[in-house]
């Protein structure tokens, strides 16, 4: 039986690499991106790649050469400071570690160019996914475009376009939210800062907030400020650029000026990222013609999974498509068999995860945690 056309909503790691696979395997696939192009945005920063999800899905994509390439020397080293700036547990990287440290914009380039020309098309924003009733879809972009597919996968992430054809679960608060700042030239410009977050990770935590960094290729320090407030309290502590850093770091009144520097001097205006999450558990019926990867399918709070998730579902799903080439309905069945209880697994940790992070006994249940 011919395999229906597969059309990938989304060029995010796990779309690109469900793409990839599917061409390894001899099975075309286009993905339908709403940016105008691989440089409309910034990528974000460096990424673990784990040796038991993502580099599994690296190598089903015949890339892990391609990937060793990228890794930062260094990248999986890890110290928890005190809020008074002293080290309170350290972890030099000897290169034996399963976790090493890529730039996302990197790792997403190499799979970009992996893929045959026209394999990717830019500019194309779903406005509209209209089922046609045998399992196959009519999909309607901003730009007029209309495209019919027999395989539907929405790899769009938290406010997916596909998923309300699946389910009706919506990303909820989940009660702590991340500002982003990026020092540059850090050893010449902040050789404080520098020194406090050392080669590779830090966490400085406490309950309820934390100044968390890491060090990434060139001096350049990309950290996220971890606080536990109302949405709408943070929506108003960063509304003016010019005053938000200052208001952010008040919140850390008493911590070394090594580690509040890195919200008073960031080279960029602090930006606000509002962690929301899918329900643990969530999951949906079998729908003719359609299913989700990455952060459509189980949005949680950051742990170091999702990429790694999204594309070991993306690696899967294209494996599961060639493994059963005469019937699409049992290959997207043995898919989503195994994704529902990996990924409410994931989603109970990253809950876990927070609470040692964020949570009462922190930072020694983080130091607990480390030393283990």
């Amino acid at each position: 039986m011919k395999i229906p056309s597969i059309a990938i909503i989304g060029a995010g790691l796990g779309g690109l690499t469900l793409a990839r696979v599917l061409h390894v395997q001899g099975i075309a696939a286009t993905i339908y991106e709403a940016e105008a192009s691989a440089q409309a945005r910034s990528q974000g920063g460096m990424l673990d790649i784990h040796d038991f999800n993502g580099q599994l899905a690296i190598k089903a994509a015949g890339l892990f050469e391609e990937f060793q390439a990228l890794i930062h020397p260094g990248g999986q080293a890890t110290r928890v400071l005190g809020h008074d700036g002293a080290v309170l547990f350290e972890q030099l990287d000897d290169g034996s570690g399963g976790r090493p440290e890529v730039q996302r914009g990197e790792l997403r380039r190499i799979l970009l160019e992996s893929l045959p020309a026209g394999a990717v098309q830019w500019g194309r924003k779903l406005t509209q996914v209209t089922p046609l009733g045998d399992g196959s879809h009519q999909l309607t972009f901003a730009d007029g475009t209309l495209v019919t597919c027999g395989l539907l996968v929405g790899a769009d992430g938290a406010w997916s376009k596909v998923r309300p054809l699946l389910s009706d679960a919506k990303p909820a608060y989940a009660g702590i939210s991340l500002i982003e700042t990026w020092l540059r030239d850090s050893v010449r410009r902040h050789p404080a800062s520098a020194a406090a977050v050392g080669d590779g990770a830090l966490f400085a935590v406490a309950p309820g907030k934390g100044i968390l960094a890491h060090r990434e290729p060139d001096g350049v320090l990309h950290a996220y400020i971890a606080l536990n407030k109302p949405e709408a309290w943070l929506e108003d502590a960063c509304a003016d650029p010019a005053a938000a850093a200052a208001r952010i770091a008040a919140e850390f009144d008493g911590w070394a000026p090594a580690l509040t520097a890195l919200i008073t001097d960031s080279d960029t205006p602090p930006v606000l990222r509002v962690i929301r999450q899918l329900p643990a558990d969530h999951r949906w019926q079998r729908v003719p013609g359609v299913t989700l990867v990455g952060d459509a399918a189980h949005l949680m709070a950051p742990s170091g999974e999702g990429a790694n998730l999204a594309m070991l579902d993306g690696a899967e799903l294209a494996q599961a498509i060639a493994a059963h080439a005469g019937n699409l309905e049992a290959a997207l069945t043995a898919y989503e068999r195994a994704l529902f209880p990996r990924s409410a697994q994931a989603a109970a940790e990253a809950a876990d995860l927070h609470e040692i992070l964020y949570g009462p006994d922190s930072p020694h249940s983080l130091i607990k945690m480390f030393s283990q």
